[in-house]
């Protein structure tokens, strides 16, 4: 800003030193008082951080707005999922214009014996009901007066009269369950509180499976409730009391098995309950004491049980075996495993998901997913028939299982690329014909002005560093250009290649949108994600700044105008390259940033800690992995160094990463900073983890960031 004498200035944060103290090492925290969420002087900082960050990005507001417009004017607002056949119904969503939130609706399929003409979807327009059709929830009226709504999670039962849903009004992911009569329309009397994800009926609709979280936000309980009856009398169907183990369920494909899964990042637990007998308890199918990470498919095989087993047992990548159920009596070590899917180094496989005639498998590939299929029959014998595989025209995409029916003729796929906007295929089993379903619409959008490739950058250690490099057709990298790096890089989260309608309007402002693919991700299998967590996370960083250093000796970048963007983990990954190499960044933008990680997994008490040990390593246990975090953890290496212009981007009720971490690390920053650049805190005051809910309000939350880089990229019509 030119007029320096009239620049807005920073709230000052009090220091109030507490002392930390672990492994004889004692860390002085001026700003861990920020913590006290219902403190009226944490409260009156927040605002005045808020008032801060819209003085200094004042002039950004046309931006803003102009982004908003483009995303607005480019989205089609009557968007129409391509309807979905479960049982006698097929299933579909609407969203109106105007409307912030989705209605999901439903009408009678029929059954004419033409398997292909029952099979397929009924064609839905925009505005136009359909004969006989219903709606099961309108999200804009469930919305209305609230301050927050999300859903998570939605079951019909399986006669398809009753529907079970949970709502969130607050942000903070618990859920309110309730129960309908589709018949009537009537809600029934039955509300149960503090759910968590996930939702199923039993087969004969008298009961409600779901899952609870404890004081830690673990979902630690599957309770289920039978209609009518009192929820304190919800009975525990399993308990899992290990605070490092996530408890989550799954109906097998015919409906009549749950599945109970118990694991963390390193290995697992299945169980399962027969939901046709009443009195059945959960029977184990593979134990977590042979530390193996798995999935079970159950499918039926010339009338027998059978279990599709995807894991990692002397299997890296993982490889999927077939277990008969026969062979659960027996020990563990005499147990047959038929090999269905050999390891190979170089694929890494997903899942799979079972029709009554098909294995559908998902595999990762030259970085990319896909799906295979693979016929049931001769299923892990020596007349098992080879995986195909659906070809498309791209070497980028995205290909993924968007549903698998039991009795369908075919399966749904959802295909994606950096500039194909989504599509929705059914691919017919028998024949492998692939018949494209929906093409989501995008106004003012032409695919062809617009390029995506793959790059490759060295890391100091001769690592190769996978990179996406978007940009509108016209621009190359034989003149330097504004540059917006982007990474994320834990949890083996993959970047996969998929359209966003946001990121055109940096694009057609000659921005380049690099996606740095660092260690720590799963693109390249399961040993690329081991390469970047516990005591290896340092590379995920150095990968991120070697990517930078090639996107600047490789003629993309103009070495002043290179913008960085991460968020949650990837907000981390925003902190510890702020400290590593801020000289490389005119800016960057850390959304929901985890700034703060060792005082959080330091506390066993958080949200989530125990659960994070796997990712970071235990620093309560190990002076080891304490050294090894205090050694990059972002706010305790904020140190007197030019830091760049700087936003963190937060909500107040974000359970997963709290608002406390960016508010201390801003703080130090500016305590410490060695420039100039103004470094601000935007905190959203009633949203949760994804910021507020309503795609408006998601279209503005983007539209203040993008406006952000943009202005940092000296692309703003309005600049100083």
């Amino acid at each position: 800003m030119s007029h320096a004498e009239h620049a807005p200035v920073p709230p000052q944060t009090p220091k109030v030193p507490t002392v930390r103290t672990h492994h004889g090492d004692a860390f002085t925290d001026d700003y861990e008082w920020l913590r006290d969420k219902d403190s009226p002087a944490v409260r009156a900082h927040l605002q005045d951080e808020n008032a801060y960050a819209e003085a200094v990005t004042a002039n950004q507001a046309p931006l803003r707005e102009a982004i908003f417009n483009e995303i607005k004017a480019r989205t089609v607002e009557t968007d129409l999922s391509v309807p979905a056949r479960k049982r006698g119904w097929w299933y579909f969503t609407r969203t109106a214009e105007g409307s912030q939130y989705t209605i999901h609706c439903r009408v009678a399929a029929t059954d004419t014996g033409d398997l292909a003409a029952d099979w397929t979807p009924p064609a839905i327009e925009p505005g136009v009901a359909i004969a006989g059709e219903q709606v099961l929830l309108d999200g804009n009226r469930e919305a209305e007066g609230k301050p927050f709504f999300s859903l998570g999670g939605m079951a019909v039962s399986e006669d398809g009269n009753l529907l079970a849903y949970a709502q969130d009004n607050a942000g903070d992911e618990r859920f309110t369950l309730r129960l309908k009569d589709l018949s009537t329309g009537q809600l029934l009397p039955d509300t149960i509180e503090n759910v968590f994800y996930g939702l199923v009926f039993s087969p004969d609709g008298t009961r409600v499976f779901y899952t609870v979280v404890d004081d830690s936000w673990r979902p630690h309980q599957i309770k289920v409730h039978t209609l009518g009856t009192d929820p304190a009398d919800d009975t525990v169907v399993f308990q899992e009391d290990d605070p490092g183990m996530w408890l989550g369920f799954d109906l097998s494909a015919d409906r009549t098995e749950l599945l109970i899964s118990i694991g963390n990042s390193e290995y697992s637990e299945t169980r399962t309950l027969d939901l046709l007998d009443e009195q059945a308890v959960p029977a184990m199918l593979v134990s977590r004491e042979h530390r193996i990470l798995h999935t079970a498919d159950p499918v039926t095989l010339d009338g027998q049980r059978a279990y599709v087993i995807t894991h990692d047992r002397q299997a890296l990548n993982n490889m999927v075996s077939l277990l008969r159920a026969d062979q659960l009596a027996l020990p563990y070590a005499q147990q047959r495993w038929d090999t269905v899917i050999e390891h190979r180094d170089t694929v890494k496989v997903e899942g799979t998901a079972a029709t009554a005639t098909h294995l559908v498998i998902s595999v990762r590939q030259d970085t990319t997913e896909r799906i295979q299929v693979l016929p049931l029959a001769g299923l892990g014998t020596a007349t098992q028939l080879p995986a195909v595989e659906p070809a498309f025209d791209e070497e980028l995409y995205t290909c993924s299982l968007a549903n698998a029916e039991l009795e369908a003729p075919m399966i749904r796929l959802s295909y994606t690329s950096d500039f194909t906007p989504a599509r929705v295929y059914d691919y017919t089993l028998a024949d492998g014909t692939l018949t494209l379903r929906k093409q989501t619409q995008v106004n003012n959008y032409d695919p062809a002005n617009y390029r995506a490739t793959r790059e490759w950058a060295t890391a100091a250690d001769g690592t190769r560093i996978p990179l996406t490099i978007l940009r509108r057709a016209e621009i190359t990298n034989e003149s330097p250009n504004p540059v917006l790096v982007y990474g994320y890089g834990s949890y083996e989260m993959s970047m996969d290649p998929g359209f966003g309608i946001p990121r055109l309007s940096l694009l057609d402002r000659g921005v380049v949108f690099v996606i740095a693919h660092v260690r720590g991700g799963g693109e390249l299998g399961r040993q690329w994600y081991l390469d970047g967590k516990k005591l290896a996370k340092k590379n995920t960083f150095t990968d991120f700044v070697d990517a930078t250093k090639y996107l600047l000796e490789s003629g993309w970048a103009d070495p002043k105008r290179i913008v960085a963007l991460g968020g949650s983990a990837g907000g981390l990954l925003m902190g510890a390259v702020a400290n590593l190499a801020p000289q490389l960044y005119a800016g960057i933008i850390a959304q929901v940033p985890f700034v703060d990680a060792l005082t959080s997994i330091l506390d066993p008490d958080l949200p989530l800690s125990a659960l994070e040990w796997e990712e970071w390593g235990n620093p309560i246990e190990e002076k080891e992995v304490y050294d090894y975090m205090k050694s990059y953890t972002p706010y305790e290496n904020v140190a007197a160094l030019p830091y760049p212009r700087i936003a963190a981007v937060t909500s107040l009720n974000d359970t997963r990463v709290l608002y406390v971490e960016p508010a201390k690390w801003v703080a130090k920053l500016r305590e410490e900073t060695t420039g100039t650049a103004p470094i601000v805190m935007k905190i959203e005051m009633d949203g949760g983890h994804g910021g507020a809910s309503g795609r408006y309000e998601g279209w503005k939350t983007r539209a203040w960031d993008y406006a952000f880089a943009l202005d940092t990229l000296g692309l703003n019509p309005e600049g100083a």
